[in-house]
């Protein structure tokens, strides 16, 4: 043999070896003759038979990026993955019908998802993209089944809007939580602040059930309270840290001013108080 033969060992030695998951296509003087499966073939060049190629059996994966509009006019690249092999029984159409599977594959996966997602908005293209991946398998089997392949599965693996919709689609999100989160922080303060009251009215009725028991008079009882209230707000006044001066009048005199004030204030309250209806209980 010259430098410049193309002839291999193995096809020099007249044998062909076919590895596991794969199929070899026997050609005898230009035309095929037959199917070779995985292992070792006595193939005599010089009578005119040969490889023509070999065929894998295994599942293959091919991953698709499709650039489309979704119905509402927002450009999105939606990723398909789709799982292929070729049929052990149809290699013969897989091999001579079919040139490159994997760009058949990708034509009728632009097709099915240019075809689909324009009749979405972009939010069902989110919530439907398993009848998308459905569509596009569907397509696929019947196209491909022809040709000697079997579609073994088909995922929707990625949606992508556009860089300047996702980050608008962010902020949306992002106001609707502080919303949520800003009126469940008020619902709290409401919550904590009723507790508070609550606790208070009680101590209040605590301590004066407290000082009846030694204080027969009501109203000795009543500026006792009082007094409590207006030492706990002078407390309270001194305690906060953004509290401005206040000037207040301060001593004991100070105190029966202000208890007979609120008394006063109870009074005409009651006086002015409409009367109840007739037969009102």
């Amino acid at each position: 043999m010259g430098a410049g033969s193309s002839v291999d060992l193995p096809q020099l030695l007249c044998c062909a070896c076919v590895e596991q998951s794969t199929v070899a296509m026997e050609e005898r003087c230009g035309r095929y003759d037959t199917v070779l499966d995985p292992g070792c073939h006595f193939m005599p060049w010089c009578a005119g038979r040969r490889v023509a190629g070999y065929l894998s059996l295994r599942v293959q994966q091919l991953d698709v990026r499709c650039e489309t509009k979704s119905k509402d006019n927002v450009f999105v690249t939606v990723v398909a993955s789709v799982q292929y092999r070729a049929l052990a029984d149809r290699a013969f159409d897989a091999f001579y019908r079919l040139s490159n599977a994997r760009e058949q594959i990708q034509s009728y996966v632009f097709d099915v998802i240019r075809a689909s997602v324009p009749n979405m908005n972009l939010d069902q293209v989110f919530e439907q993209k398993n009848e998308v991946a459905r569509a596009v398998e569907e397509e696929l089997a019947k196209a491909m089944a022809m040709y000697g392949y079997e579609i073994v599965q088909t995922l929707i693996v990625d949606i992508e809007p556009d860089e300047v919709v996702k980050r608008a689609m962010n902020d949306i999100n992002a106001a609707a939580r502080l919303r949520v989160a800003a009126a469940e922080r008020a619902e709290g303060e409401a919550e904590s602040k009723y507790l508070a009251g609550v606790g208070v009215a009680r101590q209040r009725q605590a301590i004066v059930e407290g000082l009846r028991r030694f204080v027969p008079d009501d109203k000795a009882v009543m500026d006792m309270v009082l007094a409590t209230q207006y030492f706990d707000t002078i407390r309270d006044i001194g305690a906060t840290s953004r509290a401005a001066t206040v000037f207040i009048p301060h001593g004991p005199g100070a105190v029966h001013d202000v208890a007979a004030q609120v008394r006063d204030g109870v009074l005409q309250t009651a006086a002015h108080a409409p009367a109840p209806a007739a037969g009102a209980r």
